[in-house]
């Protein structure tokens, strides 16, 4: 049995488009309109480790203010993921566990 440790559940509102994108090297899908932080948390727990103490993170102001949801592409370019809509085909780098 598969256990889902998505933080976030979609509980009603499903119609958009599925987005595909690959998550730390992994194919995932998000929904048409996501942000990349939404398009995360619907996979896991956590959005990253805090770069200092290392520690769990899953965003904090969740309106582009604070520093705590960044997150990197496969090509090295940092986004604010509370900030960033999801795209086909964006690779994701988190440095989180799967």
């Amino acid at each position: 049995m598969t256990v889902n440790t998505a933080l976030l559940h979609r509980v009603a509102e499903k119609d958009r488009a599925p987005v595909p994108f690959m998550l730390d090297g992994e194919p995932a899908t998000a929904l048409e309109g996501d942000t990349v932080l939404t398009a995360i948390l619907t996979h896991r727990a956590q959005l990253r480790r805090n770069e200092f103490s290392h520690e769990p993170r899953a965003g904090f102001c969740l309106m582009g203010a604070c520093q705590d949801c960044w997150v990197m592409t496969a090509s090295g370019e940092r986004l604010r993921s509370c900030a960033t809509f999801i795209q086909a085909g964006m690779q994701l780098t988190t440095g989180a566990p799967a």
